[in-house]
């Protein structure tokens, strides 16, 4: 009997199921995303966008974690006291107030960035592709830019005016039709080693103890060494009480397994389910991993967790934009950067998915390539003006198109579950760095594959790759990575262009000669 009410429910769900696809395709929506003509349906696209956004809601936290730690609009004035030395680089109450509410805004952010972008890739250019803040860029407005909690070489307002500007540089880049030809420009080695290299950036990021686990900190010595301390110095930042003994790390190891065996099973979200793990044995009061210790920040941050659901509007971020400090050279500088990374990354994860879905003819181009191009460009510069970083196509989007995603209904569900998540901020808010840092390891791990690609064996192709992949984390710098990486290649093809030319001369001396000798014998033949 059981077995028989078993068949009956699934009979009858599959027909609801299949009545509502029909629905659906016969519909406007159907019509317009042309759901029966790329062999589709509406359940599978909602599968599809269900998957991609589990795989890439870790952005929501870990981007506004990063961008929050440039300090934002929070100042020496937001200290306890007011004005203390030193306070926007040691532990103070009141600025790691302020830095909260920072984050709260973030979050929102983040989420709208996404939502208008992933709804604009959906409708105008009817693509299955997620838009949301680019790691990478993120990285390098916060801690190359602005510097951490502000000690960088602009304030924040003037890096939000860059992201502006480079934003509309390229969007009209994309507009002309200049953005794939730029790219094309750019050395494949290069081109592959940013990848690389920006991810060895981030998960060093996630190994450090400001938005990481804490495995790496500074030594006198050796510059960097182990830590995971449980208690520092608050002077030196040395340990305490010996290292490897930080609970917080150990919990944070314990995520990242998690993490591992997900993506090893090929589970989706595993990012997500890494996360959850540690952050909600951390919102445990009481222990020594919570995130909500007996503190005056600890009590503010617990009494906002505990409303669950509210809708934050952005306080500090939106509008903080500005061009007062526009001429200096830096900023060039960090404008030619960030327009040549967006140039690389994004171009090329959007061309990489949709080939993988596809879409890419024999041509080389796609339905919808031009619009595609467009909303990303425009959606970065209306982030910049909510307080945000740049945004991109994101490679999550491939568990979509592994679930069949073909349309842009899949991208326009996903900004829908962005949405949903503008009224959790206070869930959203409360997820602990060591929670976050194995994600940033993960993301730097999956961003390694591409040196598989790279031409090792070819003195000309590695050194100027591998240039890029080092200088960047051990400068801290991504900008020094891709000036090194270019700046060696050119060098390495002097030799190349100096042959090049002398046999161009040699070949344009023996035409010359050859016309000489032809027009001579001309002359001799008349004379005679």
């Amino acid at each position: 009997m059981g077995t028989g009410f078993c068949t009956k429910l699934g009979k009858t769900w599959a027909k609801a199921e299949k009545g509502l696809n029909d629905a659906v395709s016969r519909s406007f929506v159907g019509k317009y995303f042309k759901l029966q003509a790329r062999k589709t349906c509406f359940i599978k696209e909602l599968r599809a966008a269900t998957a991609t956004f589990l795989t890439m809601a870790y952005i929501l936290t870990v981007n506004a974690t990063i961008v929050a730690d440039s300090g934002a609009t929070c100042s020496l004035s937001d200290c306890t006291p007011p004005g203390a030395p030193d306070c926007v680089v040691k532990p103070n109450s009141g600025y790691e107030t302020c830095l909260a509410r920072i984050r709260n805004d973030l979050v929102v952010v983040t989420a709208l960035s996404a939502m208008i972008g992933s709804f604009s890739m959906g409708v105008l250019a009817n693509l299955p592709l997620a838009v949301a803040p680019a790691m990478g860029p993120n990285a390098y407005f916060t801690y190359n830019l602005v510097g951490f909690h502000g000690t960088g070489s602009m304030t924040y307002g003037t890096g939000l005016a860059v992201l502006c500007v480079e934003g509309l540089a390229f969007l009209i880049l994309s507009a002309s039709g200049l953005r794939a030809k730029v790219a094309r420009l750019i050395p494949q080695s290069v081109r592959l080693a940013c990848a690389a290299g920006i991810g060895l950036f981030i998960a060093f990021v996630g190994l450090q103890a400001h938005q990481g686990v804490g495995l790496v900190g500074p030594d006198p010595s050796t510059l960097v060494t182990v830590t995971a301390c449980a208690h520092t110095d608050p002077v030196t930042g040395a340990c305490v009480d010996g290292k490897m003994r930080s609970p917080t790390f150990w919990l944070g190891m314990v995520g990242l397994v998690i993490t591992c065996y997900g993506l090893m099973k090929e589970v989706k979200g595993s990012m997500i389910y890494g996360i959850l793990f540690v952050t909600l044995i951390s919102w445990i009061r009481g222990t020594a991993v919570t995130y909500f210790p007996y503190t005056q920040v600890g009590d503010t941050n617990f009494n906002y967790f505990k409303k669950v659901v509210d809708f934050h509007r952005i306080e500090s971020t939106a509008g903080a934009i500005s061009f007062t400090n526009f001429n200096r050279s830096e900023v060039w500088v960090a404008l030619m950067t960030l327009l040549y990374v967006d140039v690389l990354a994004t171009t090329g994860v959007l061309y990489t998915m949709a080939e993988l879905g596809g879409f890419v003819d024999d041509k080389g181009s796609f339905e919808g390539e031009y619009l595609a191009y467009l909303v990303d460009a425009g959606t970065t510069v209306v982030a910049s003006t909510l307080g945000g970083s740049p945004v991109a196509t994101y490679v999550e989007s491939s568990a979509g198109l592994r679930e069949g995603g073909r349309t842009g209904l899949t991208a326009v569900i996903v900004s829908v579950y962005f949405m949903l998540s503008l009224f959790f901020t206070p869930l959203l808010t409360s997820v602990p760095p060591w929670a976050i840092g194995p994600s940033l390891v993960m993301v730097g791990v999956l961003m390694m594959k591409v040196v598989k690609d790279i031409e090792w064996g070819n003195v000309k192709e590695a050194v100027p790759a591998f240039a890029t992949m080092v200088l960047m984390p051990l400068t801290y710098s991504i900008a020094n990575g891709i000036i090194g990486g270019v700046g060696i290649y050119i060098v390495l093809s002097l030799y190349d262009y100096a042959v090049w030319v002398v046999r161009r001369a040699a070949k344009m001396r023996r035409e010359k000669n050859q016309v000489s000798a032809a027009a001579g014998g001309d002359q001799d033949v008349e004379m005679t």
